[in-house]
């Protein structure tokens, strides 16, 4: 059985199925005060209902792309965000919008972006959340599996160069562990001390491929011992136990311990991608994971239950709507690329080409026929005419 907030050494378990909901766990926090825990409420509201909007505009076509959700995993993204520090950096995969906007990703760039609008962070160039800002502390993430490991490895590792009191955090899937990359990061990272943590969000499918048949792994944790590096597993649905478990990961990393490697068991609700239909998941899982175990509705009856009010929660949830209706104006008023914004950010200082300067006085595109007199030409007269 998967223990949750617990430090693993190694060891062999139980495989824990994807179609086993963890146990709820009502651990008490003592180390965020009741704003932090109603922050955390906030930001997984945001992230739902951000996707949410973002499904209403890809229904209307406005949504450029494929649109990738996280719903059923908005507890791990944002759990394990939240215990990073400012000056801390992390790399996001493509359903931990919840961690970046924990980092100061906004949601009108999460929109534009989608949009691929003019102004959105790559000024249409890339989609979705395929963005960083260094600044603010989040790194663009490239989609192979598992290739952001050793580019995290190699970032932590200018942290300990420095000496700075700096920690990476980085995400992979369950199918990621299986991935070159991943092992090469990895052990790098531990062979090196880097202060980085490693997130495998177990939500129990790889694209389409079952855990089951593509490890053999009884739990993600077994493989930590093999690279010499301490685990934490979690129940990733439970954005506290999430949150402690991920806090005790940055704190041995800052301490100059090395790396950690963190499960989080969740499961998520939706495909891939929306156009995905999940023919490949077993009748009655998805519905019984929202009945049983859906994150918002697990942390709402605990808020509840610690004397949170509901006309607090009301208060939070009108704000969020508030949020995405501005930002989503402000995305629609936005234009659409310009020609040259293909030159922005490639160059230092990029030329401004006037488009098609090559066909500039030309009325089409070749003047003579290039073709041998014996294949014919198109403007030949044609044999017999007069």
């Amino acid at each position: 059985m998967a223990r949750t907030g617990t430090t693993r050494g190694g060891g062999r378990g139980t495989r824990k199925s994807a179609a086993t909901p963890p146990a709820a766990v009502q651990a008490k926090s003592e180390a965020l005060d009741d704003a932090q825990r109603i922050e955390l409420y906030y930001w997984m509201r945001l992230t739902r209902s951000l996707e949410e909007r973002l499904v209403n505009l890809y229904r209307q076509t406005k949504v450029v792309g494929g649109l990738f959700r996280s719903l059923g995993q908005e507890a791990d993204a944002v759990g394990s965000a939240f215990a990073l520090e400012p000056g801390d950096v992390l790399s996001p995969l493509i359903r931990n919008l919840g961690s970046m906007l924990v980092k100061g990703a906004t949601p009108v760039e999460i929109l534009k972006q989608y949009m691929a609008k003019g102004d959105s962070p790559t000024r249409g160039r890339e989609l979705n959340i395929h963005f960083g800002d260094t600044e603010r502390g989040f790194i663009g993430q490239i989609s192979p599996l598992g290739d952001m490991v050793p580019v995290m490895a190699g970032v932590t590792l200018t942290f300990k160069m420095r000496n700075e009191p700096r920690v990476g955090l980085v995400y992979v899937g369950d199918g990621a562990t299986s991935t070159g990359a991943f092992h090469e990061g990895i052990n790098f990272a531990a062979v090196q001390c880097c202060p980085l943590v490693v997130v495998v969000e177990n939500n129990g499918y790889a694209y389409s491929t079952p855990t089951r048949k593509q490890t053999l792994a009884a739990q993600f944790v077994d493989k930590a011992p093999g690279y010499g590096i301490a685990a934490e597993q979690a129940d990733g649905n439970d954005v506290i136990a999430t949150y402690e478990a991920t806090k005790r990961a940055v704190d041995r990393a800052r301490r100059g311990e090395g790396v950690t490697l963190v499960e989080l068991i969740t499961y998520r609700r939706k495909g891939h991608a929306e156009h995905d239909n999940q023919s490949y998941v077993p009748a009655g899982e998805i519905e019984r994971w929202e009945r049983e175990n859906d994150p918002i509705t697990r942390y709402l009856a605990r808020l509840r239950e610690s004397g949170v009010s509901d006309e607090t929660l009301a208060e939070i949830d009108s704000r969020v709507v508030r949020e995405i209706d501005e930002a989503t104006d402000i995305a629609e008023r936005s234009g659409v690329p310009e020609a040259l914004d293909a030159l922005r950010g490639v160059y230092a200082d990029p030329p401004a080409e006037r488009p098609l300067w090559f066909r500039e006085g030309k009325s089409t595109v070749v003047e003579a026929h290039e073709r041998p007199e014996g294949w014919g030409t198109f403007d030949a007269p044609a044999k017999g005419a007069d």
